[in-house]
């Protein structure tokens, strides 16, 4: 489990370095389709609410690591995994939502 917590460390620092660029202002780290059809005016505010959902999933993948590194039994592993899995539904459903709202919809 220290290998996955390595893993976790390191991705949640990656997500945690673009989300702040993001949150600056640096909305072309986020793919241009999805901004098709966004205002220039609301950029700054489209990438503060998406980095919220980076911001999530990075603190899920951070909890996820430290609970993965308590043990190895089989309801640390599972809770590790739900952690996670709970981090990565709940930042989609930001991610849908700051779509829908400055995008007009997902696709």
């Amino acid at each position: 489990m220290v290998v996955y917590a390595i893993v976790m460390f390191f991705v949640a620092i990656i997500c945690l370095i673009v989300g702040i660029a993001i949150r600056k202002g640096n909305t072309y780290l986020i793919n241009m389709y999805r901004q098709t059809r966004v205002k220039e005016t609301d950029r700054p505010q489209y990438g503060k609410e998406f980095s919220k959902g980076l911001f999530i999933l990075c603190v899920a993948m951070l909890i996820s690591g430290i609970v993965s590194l308590l043990g190895e039994s089989k309801f640390l592993i599972w809770g590790s995994i739900a952690i996670l899995f709970a981090g990565i539904v709940l930042s989609t459903i930001i991610f849908v939502k700051v779509q829908k709202k400055y995008n007009g919809g997902i696709s």
